[in-house]
């Protein structure tokens, strides 16, 4: 592995909500100062995220974070210095229309939302669908406006099933035509196939002229492990989902423990 004198890694990868966010979408002074000293030791750092570029924009600017950004489960790259997305990959609609009939077919009917391609695009949702926080959407009552411009993802929730259960249910029925990512409370949702975090990440890390190899990930859920799989090294939080931390290279603080922080400083010496 190609190192620095100072820091083991060329890149920190940290996935956003319940990892380098606190519970009020904050970032810590401690885990900002670790973050700081490790890129002045030369490190790269790039947040990976579920949210899609519209729902994160906003969250960067306040951070004052302006390096490349990957964005809605790996399907944007954003660089969010310049405001632009450099890749977008978009949701194929008639698959993930016989996804969600195959879906539908085993579990019954789903509460939907979905995530419009684009720097502004917005988070269509649907009659019953709960969406985490006070994040911007627009409501829909036909469902055939889900199809109406290209997506990124399709969001599902279902009336009694968890999380876990909705998400294994949906890899069953329709996982030879979507990805499916389990990303948090609430949150299951629908990709192009093949699509995960790791891909935007090597997209990303490529642009930068890095490699796996040098890479640390930081995360909480299962959709961070492909990153981790990708990662030399995965850190999962303390508050991690159990299947996470199963894969994970070592497990550290929670997320309002500054665990990202815990890390980088020992790293760092």
């Amino acid at each position: 592995m190609s190192t620095t004198p100072d820091f083991p890694y060329r890149l920190i990868a940290t996935d956003l909500d319940g990892t380098l966010l606190r519970s009020d979408e904050s970032v810590s002074r401690r885990t900002r100062d670790a973050l700081t000293a490790a890129t002045a030791a030369g490190a790269a750092h790039i947040v990976v995220t579920g949210r899609a570029a519209p729902w994160t924009r906003h969250i960067l600017d306040d951070l004052g974070y302006r390096g490349l950004a990957v964005c809605a489960q790996g399907a944007q790259v954003y660089d969010a210095g310049a405001h632009r997305l450099l890749t977008s990959v978009t949701l194929d609609r008639q698959l993930a229309a016989l996804a969600l009939a195959k879906i539908e077919a085993e579990v019954g009917p789903l509460f939907l939302a979905a995530s419009r391609d684009g720097l502004d695009g917005e988070v269509l949702v649907g009659p019953g669908y709960a969406v985490t926080g006070k994040l911007p959407a627009t409501p829909f009552t036909d469902v055939s406006d889900l199809w109406s411009a290209p997506l990124n993802k399709i969001y599902i929730q279902h009336p009694t099933l968890t999380d876990d259960e909705l998400a294994e249910a949906s890899r069953q029925a329709a996982g030879g035509f979507v990805s499916v990512a389990m990303a948090g409370h609430g949150i299951v949702e629908l990709l192009p196939l093949g699509l995960s975090k790791a891909t935007g990440l090597s997209l990303a890390a490529r642009r930068l002229g890095l490699k796996a190899a040098e890479t640390i990930a930081f995360g909480d859920m299962p959709n961070d492990i492909p990153m981790f799989a990708w990662s030399s090294r995965g850190v999962a939080m303390a508050n991690a989902h159990v299947e996470l931390k199963a894969v994970a290279d070592e497990v550290t603080a929670s997320s309002e423990e500054d665990g990202i922080a815990v890390v980088l400083e020992r790293l760092l010496g």
